[in-house]
């Protein structure tokens, strides 16, 4: 297993333990699940529609650049 070190500003730092204690979970077995959430794609839906629209309005992004 692999350790890295995430740097966040103080009010992340306070906002993920503010997080995790309403979770009831430490800090870092969140940030863990969220990095795991990332990884594995289960924002695909949001993702998915992101690049719909991306695509869509790919002319007029580069009229308007």
């Amino acid at each position: 297993m692999t350790s890295l070190t995430v740097r966040l500003s103080d009010s992340q730092a306070e906002h993920l333990a503010r997080e995790a204690q309403r979770l009831g979970v430490a800090a870092e077995d969140l940030l863990r699940a969220a990095v795991v959430d990332l990884l594995e794609g289960r924002d695909e839906p949001f993702l998915s529609a992101a690049r719909h629209v991306v695509e869509k309005n790919a002319e007029l992004y580069k009229r308007l650049a």
